[in-house]
């Protein structure tokens, strides 16, 4: 059993594939335990509210990627220590719903590309070694295209642009991050999956289903 993580830029439908997966691992395993970064139910996520409202810069290259990557490190340390270490310890299968592995997408798109290699070395090594969090045994990333995305964002806030984030609302750093996708997901070995054909995205189920079947893989 292990840490199995679900990944995508805004958008991709991680909350919804996130849900079916927990329900369908609780049916075929039994004990599986969900969580969710960030933590917004926990103060541990006040640094990150903050980054996210905007009360550091209204744009993401505001805040560096150092200093961002703290905020999200610290609030899943505290989530780990205090709510799902001894389920982790004892077998029971963790599914998350982001981890540690977002700063290598989100954070890597503020940085020139020649830094990138050194970046993830830095942030695997803090997160993993230094505060000592848990290593995924699989990686599932939702690959949506921006563009297919933002209309499922726009569907999601009812029309309001208003309720993005400083990450939502700017199109040109969604662009770079998916391109900072691309980058990780072949250098750390992380299972793609296909969300969309052409302009349209993939019907639920049938994203679902390659979810499920690569989850099961290493659990």
């Amino acid at each position: 059993m292990g840490l199995i993580v679900l990944e995508g830029l805004d958008g991709s439908g991680k909350a919804t594939q996130a849900g079916l997966l927990y329900e369908a691992l609780k049916k075929r395993l039994g004990a599986v335990r969900k969580v969710d970064f960030p933590d917004y139910a926990s103060p541990s996520s006040a640094l990150v509210k903050m980054y996210l409202g905007g009360e550091f810069g209204t744009d993401p290259g505001d805040v560096n990627a150092y200093a961002a990557s703290t905020f999200y490190a610290v609030d899943r340390y505290a989530s780990y220590r205090k709510n799902w270490r001894q389920d982790y310890e004892n077998g029971v299968p963790i599914l998350a719903d982001r981890y540690a592995t977002a700063n290598l997408i989100y954070q890597l798109a503020k940085l020139p590309q020649e830094e990138w290699t050194a970046f993830i070395d830095w942030a695997e090594d803090f997160e993993y070694n230094k505060l000592g969090l848990p290593r995924p045994e699989r990686v599932l990333y939702l690959d949506m295209p921006v563009e297919v995305s933002q209309r499922l964002l726009i569907q999601r806030y009812q029309g309001d642009a208003a309720k993005k984030d400083i990450h939502e609302s700017h199109l040109d750093f969604l662009r770079s991050c998916a391109q900072s996708a691309r980058f990780v997901t072949q250098r750390q070995g992380w299972e793609v999956i296909p969300c969309a054909q052409g302009d349209e995205p993939l019907p639920i189920e049938t994203i679902q289903q390659k979810v499920f079947e690569k989850a099961l893989e290493v659990l």
